[in-house]
């Protein structure tokens, strides 16, 4: 078997400093970002200040730039609608905390309760799961550390979630301002804010996952099977806040924008976030809560869900049994090094290369994701030969699977580079700088109902290539290393999760830094340049959503194994009726779901076109620019029918598998878990990609960049109206249903392990009746 090149307090040391390396590094490109004042001249205490920036009150060297030396008021405005959103926003997430903190300590009396019962709260050892000849923990153990690390999962993903939307908040205007120096010196000022959210996120979720792992240890000894069976609520903490967050904050932004563009643009025929759109300020706020909180809490759940599940495969596997700490921390190695390589591929955007022109955005994203995947594939080769030993056996499905260390690098690497093929798959079919956008673009001509057609034909269509990635990963990493491959394999797709997520990020700071300029009554250039960067920024979010997609159904596969294997189910027989019934029922919860959210969006949306169609009919003045709107209802309407209306579709999320397990059993369960996998990344990626699709044709419209563009266009003409029609729809599809789904299958496939136990123990009481 041999043993590994590193040596265990190599491991132990390496993954902390990694963290902190990330954590220091996020804080300096804030501290970047921060030397861009939002003062004028020696006015340090200027609103939307938040203490960082004017502290040394000399004179501001922003402001003698090219376009109007010295306007003082540009800068005092954008500082105003800076802290507006930023208000907004906080006032929004602390009002959807305060009711996900409720469910959140019920959820986690629930996980102790049902736990505990397996045993019948004894504290006395019992035989260990997998091997009944030795003693371990009791099961009372189990609950109350599920439980603790439900919670740490929890307020880890609550705090990413805040902290990426402080972060882009504060960005947004002073990338505004900078973009009056150039198109270079905004975009530089966007990625660095993106990347002091990736690198956060990355390190503290890895940082609370290692010192949790050491806690638990301290009382659980030799017995790690328990162990890491008790961290999987970590990952389960994590996704149900995502979910949240991703359903609240999605119905939020979007109920805005729609409101917004419907009677903004096509009723009154005035530009995207003028100030005269009562919405715009809701509009804005919710890119930061939609786009950037809940992508954020998203992506930490994957990441902490595939850690995880790997963890607890490894438990039973040789690295487990023989206690062997470097081979069993391998998951949260490559994590490690993942935060280094994003750290050295981060310089390439903000120090190697300079931005000079507008088409040099997006090659310069896309050249991020290259880099670091290539050096990421180094990377894991190195971790691969140091971390692991020879020959090891892995855990499959009651048997253990001898497996070689260079077959283990090959499932991460090829969970790696499927992440870049669906990246690269998704800029295809929504960026407008290729034919299938171009031809929605050319569909308006006739109308919205061809619009439509075209649009929802391309999301199908983009299903292809990803799946096939995603069935090709799945194949070679099952083939070589059984679910641990599989566990592996999504690590390698989330390894450059900081990367993903600068870019991710970089989008909604881009999109808020347009719209303060068209509040601020900036100039045509600079508009023109925030809109560059924002038409990049549509695109690098629809890969980010890829990714997203992608590991989730990699990682709800590892779940799903984990959990067969702990609920102690030797083969899922799809010919059973038990679990084809499952099948079913589990395929219909991903329509049943996204109808959920699109109708909650859409009575959002309903109730918002009403209050902005009043504003404009009762307030004299409004359309002429002499009367202000009142922004404050609008922020209301969509705060109140957010919290009101994500409740609803978390409730199916998180009681699907309790009840199904409770009353039919672990089998019903296990199709219920298939049916939902299989189904939901499918109209998850259709779903973004066609919503991508749409507003990019919509843009491509707008920019009118070629002589194809500029004969469907001005901005006003019947083929963009079709367009506006088809990106609205589009909307509650890319932002709001389509990036759920992926948390719907994850939470599921984890929830169903971390109350394993239970189910195994006293479900399915119907079938035991009956």
């Amino acid at each position: 078997m041999g043993s590994s090149i590193l040596p265990d307090l190599g491991a132990e040391i390496l993954i902390p400093v990694c963290a902190v390396i990330g954590i220091a590094f996020s804080l300096v490109q804030w501290l970047l970002v921060s030397k861009v004042k939002l003062s004028p001249g020696r006015d340090s205490g200027s609103p939307g200040n938040n203490g960082a920036g004017g502290k040394n009150g000399y004179s501001d060297y922003l402001i003698e730039e090219e376009e109007g030396l010295n306007d003082h008021n540009v800068v005092i405005k954008c500082a105003e609608i800076q802290t507006a959103i930023s208000e907004g926003a906080t006032s929004f997430l602390f009002t959807e905390y305060q009711y996900v903190g409720i469910f959140m300590v019920a959820f986690a009396v629930l996980i102790f309760l049902f736990l505990g019962s397996v045993e019948g709260f004894s504290t006395k050892s019992q035989p260990c799961t997998y091997d009944k000849s030795k003693m371990c923990k009791p099961a009372l153990a189990t609950a109350i550390f599920s439980t603790v690390s439900f919670l740490l999962g929890a307020v880890t993903s609550v705090v990413s979630g805040f902290l990426g939307m402080k972060i882009a908040t504060y960005a947004n205007a002073r990338t505004t301002l900078e973009a009056r120096k150039g198109v270079g010196k905004a975009f530089i000022t966007a990625f660095r804010s993106g990347a002091v959210m990736g690198f956060l996120l990355a390190a503290n979720g890895l940082l609370v996952l290692y010192i949790a792992i050491n806690l638990f240890k301290l009382y659980y000894g030799d017995d790690w099977g328990g162990l890491f069976e008790a961290i999987t609520g970590y990952g389960l903490g994590g996704s149900s806040m995502a979910l949240f967050g991703r359903v609240g904050g999605g119905i939020y932004t979007k109920a805005a924008d729609v409101g917004a563009d419907l009677v903004g643009k096509v009723e009154r025929n005035i530009p995207e976030d003028d100030p005269r759109n009562p919405a715009v300020i809701a509009d804005n706020v919710g890119d930061n809560v939609g786009d950037i909180a809940g992508m954020g809490s998203d992506l930490f759940g994957s990441y902490a869900e595939s850690s995880c599940a790997a963890l607890v495969v490894a438990s039973i596997s040789s690295f487990g049994i023989n206690h062997e700490l470097t081979p069993m921390l391998y998951p949260l190695i490559i994590s490690s090094v993942g935060i280094i390589v994003c750290l050295i591929t981060t310089l390439f955007a903000t120090d190697f290369f300079e931005i000079k022109a507008v088409k040099e955005i997006e090659p310069s994203l896309k050249r991020q994701l290259i880099i670091s995947t290539v050096l990421m594939t180094i990377g894991i080769g190195i971790v691969s030969w140091v971390a692991l030993p020879s020959s090891f056996t892995i855990f499959n499905f009651g048997d253990q699977k001898a497996v070689k260390n260079w077959q283990l690098f090959l499932c991460v690497a090829v969970g790696l580079w499927a992440g870049l093929i669906i990246g690269f798959v998704t800029e295809y079919y929504t960026s407008n700088a290729y034919s299938p956008v171009q031809d929605v673009a050319d569909s308006c001509r006739t109308g919205a109902a061809t619009n439509v057609i075209f649009g929802l034909a391309l999301g199908y269509k983009s299903c292809i290539i990803p799946i096939f990635s995603i069935a090709i990963s799945i194949f070679v990493s099952f083939s070589f290393a059984a679910m641990y491959g599989i566990a592996v394999a999504a690590l390698g797709m989330l390894s450059t999760i900081a990367t993903g997520l600068a870019i991710d990020a970089y989008g909604p700071i881009s999109d808020n830094a347009g719209g303060i300029a068209e509040m601020a009554g900036m100039s045509h250039r600079i508009r023109e340049r925030t809109d560059a960067l924002d038409a990049a920024g549509n695109t690098t979010a629809a890969i980010g959503k890829g990714f997203a997609i992608g590991s989730a159904a990699l990682v709800s596969l590892a779940l799903f194994g984990a959990f067969v294997s702990r609920a102690a189910i030797s083969t899922v027989d799809v010919l059973t009726p038990k679990v084809f019934i499952g099948l079913l029922v589990g395929a219909m919860l991903p329509y049943w779901f996204s109808a959920m959210t699109m109708k909650s969006v859409g009575s959002a949306a309903l109730k918002m076109v009403e209050e902005v169609r009043r504003q404009f009919n009762t307030i004299p003045g409004l359309m002429e620019g002499t009367a202000k709107p009142d922004y404050a209802t609008c922020v209301k309407i969509s705060t109140d029918a957010s919290i009101k209306e994500m409740i609803p579709p978390g409730a199916l999320v998180m009681l699907t598998p309790l009840i199904v397990g409770i009353f039919f059993g672990v089998e019903t369960l296990s199709g219920v878990l298939a049916g939902s996998l299989v189904s939901g990344v499918q109209i998850a990626i259709s779903a973004s990609n066609t919503g991508g699709a749409w507003d990019n044709a919509k843009k491509y419209i707008e920019a009118g960049a070629s002589e194809h563009a500029r004969t469907l266009g001005p901005k006003g003409s019947e083929p963009h109206k079709a367009a506006v029609i088809g990106d609205t729809i589009g909307d509650p599809l890319k932002d709001t249903s389509g990036p759920s789904l992926n948390i719907l299958i994850k939470l599921m496939a984890v929830e169903s392990l971390v109350f394993a136990p239970f189910f195994a123990t006293h479900g399915g009481l119907l079938f035991k009746i009956f």
